[in-house]
């Protein structure tokens, strides 16, 4: 519940802070830094403090894969209001539902196994780098 509040508090007041592009930029390629910076605001900021969060774990840190997946994994989600996502959280929404297969079409022929954590970063049944993401992600 903590962490809906939160979300609900950066996606209306926070954005993310252009001065943090030189730091994606030295993880991501061309290609995905244009993926990174068609996201909304919202999913910026929330992708790079994932990234930081992942810098921090001693075992994800290490995994060029991983620092890329944080910054990357929502990209399948479009530019989402803030309404649609309650709805998400509180009913469902099969668009919203479907956004790591989104992200995986977008990432396929940029960088398959970066495209391959994206469509999975939701799934149960993961090997344990992935469960530690997750772990993150959910924070």
């Amino acid at each position: 519940m903590i962490s809906r509040l939160k979300q609900a508090f950066r996606c209306l007041f926070l954005k993310f802070d252009k001065k943090n592009e030189d730091e994606v930029k030295k993880i991501l390629s061309k290609d995905e830094f244009k993926i990174f910076n068609e996201m909304s605001d919202y999913d910026r900021l929330h992708s790079f403090l994932i990234y930081k969060a992942v810098q921090k774990n001693e075992i994800l840190k290490k995994e060029i894969g991983y620092l890329k997946l944080a910054l990357l994994h929502d990209c399948g989600k479009g530019n989402v209001t803030f309404y649609r996502r309650v709805k998400k959280v509180l009913v469902g929404d099969e668009m919203l539902e479907r956004h790591p297969q989104n992200a995986y079409q977008k990432l396929k022929d940029i960088d398959l196994e970066l495209a391959r954590l994206c469509r999975d970063h939701h799934k149960r049944n993961v090997e344990d780098k992935m469960r530690i993401f997750q772990q993150i992600d959910d924070e």
